[in-house]
């Protein structure tokens, strides 16, 4: 069925969003499934960054990582002067990365508490100890 293709590559981009942030040592990553119940995307990556350079710093790897490995920039980003809370809408996945005040404010989680939550293992860089 082409759904299946299409949220399996949709969940290869939020995994490789979900370790780029941790590559910017970003904490509490979490991956949600939201296309069964929302238009926005098929699913969110939310992390954490804990002042405005690292976050900016999360939102740079994420957006030469996806560049990079998947010939992707995002549609749309807001928040990175700031560093508060950046978005970046890669259409099929938006990126999240809040500093913690701001993702408590929010708390996405809670709002799409109803959706799966996608386990996060990440995988080493290459040339990282195994």
């Amino acid at each position: 069925m082409a759904t299946e293709q299409i949220d399996e590559k949709a969940l290869e981009l939020a995994t490789a969003i979900a370790n780029a942030a941790d590559d910017r040592k970003a904490e509490d990553i979490s991956i949600l499934q939201v296309g069964d119940a929302s238009y926005l995307a098929d699913y969110f990556v939310i992390a954490t960054g804990f002042t405005n350079v690292q976050v900016r710093a999360i939102a740079r790897s994420i957006e030469s990582t996806i560049e990079t490995d998947h010939g992707r920039s995002p549609l749309r980003t807001e928040g990175v002067e700031e560093g508060k809370w950046v978005i970046y809408d890669y259409g099929d996945v938006i990126a999240h990365i809040f500093q913690p005040r701001e993702r408590e404010y929010y708390d996405l989680e809670a709002f799409w508490g109803h959706v799966k939550r996608i386990e996060f293992i990440p995988t080493p860089s290459p040339g990282m100890g195994q």
